[in-house]
């Protein structure tokens, strides 16, 4: 075989080597760089997660409300009175899920929604939910960590305290919180609270847009 010839076989065998390792780097890439499938195997952003917390159940045929929120965040404190009031008018017709979405300019958003997710191992999400509504005043804008408050919360539930501090000091707990952020992130929630109504995000522009949309959904006007 001549040596020019060879030399070009040799040329393009290196070439193709070097494609095939290009593909090979670009799938195991793509693979490891996958997002966690959690709730389902379905790896997509999903409003509702198996694992998320449901505060009233409709049952079949009910429209579901999803509310991303900050336990911090002061409009998140104005909707809450709005949003327990909804609950009661609409009671049986709709759905109500609650999901994390502490913002980092918080200092104590996240150890927050630590402790509600603490609580919501033993089944008491509700409670912290609500116990932490209604005390925003007293620690929210706080430039110190609040946690020892927060555990004092738990203490007056009545949770088992010592299943609480080990809630609290697992990293699966904090994780469970960040995966709601992020995913909420994925599904385009920049502040709160962020409402999704049977999977569509609501942009509201007065207090009573949320009330509105849920009356249309329920009447079946969406």
């Amino acid at each position: 075989m001549k040596t020019p010839v060879k030399a070009t076989l040799v040329t393009v065998a290196v070439v193709v080597v070097m494609v095939v390792a290009a593909l090979i780097y670009v799938l195991v890439n793509q693979s490891q760089s996958a997002p966690p499938s959690s709730g389902g195997g379905d790896a997509s952003p999903q409003v509702v997660r198996e694992s998320s917390h449901v505060l009233d159940d409709g049952g079949e045929g009910a429209v579901t409300l999803v509310e991303f929120l900050d336990f911090e965040c002061e409009a998140c404190g104005a909707f809450f009175p709005i949003v327990e009031d909804l609950r009661e008018q609409f009671a049986g017709e709709i759905t109500y899920v609650v999901r994390y979405f502490p913002l980092p300019g918080h200092f104590n958003s996240k150890n927050a929604a630590v402790a509600a997710e603490a609580a919501a191992q033993q089944g008491r999400f509700e409670d912290m939910y609500v116990r932490l509504f209604e005390t925003q005043a007293e620690w929210g804008e706080a430039q110190e960590s609040r946690a020892d408050l927060f555990r004092g919360f738990a203490e007056e539930i009545g949770l088992d305290m010592a299943a609480y501090d080990a809630a609290v000091a697992d990293p699966a707990t904090t994780e469970r919180v960040e995966l709601d952020f992020e995913e909420g992130q994925a599904l385009g929630v920049s502040s709160t609270p962020t409402f999704f109504l049977d999977g569509e995000l609501l942009e509201l522009q007065e207090w009573d847009d949320l009330e509105n949309a849920i009356q249309a959904a329920v009447n079946g006007g969406r």
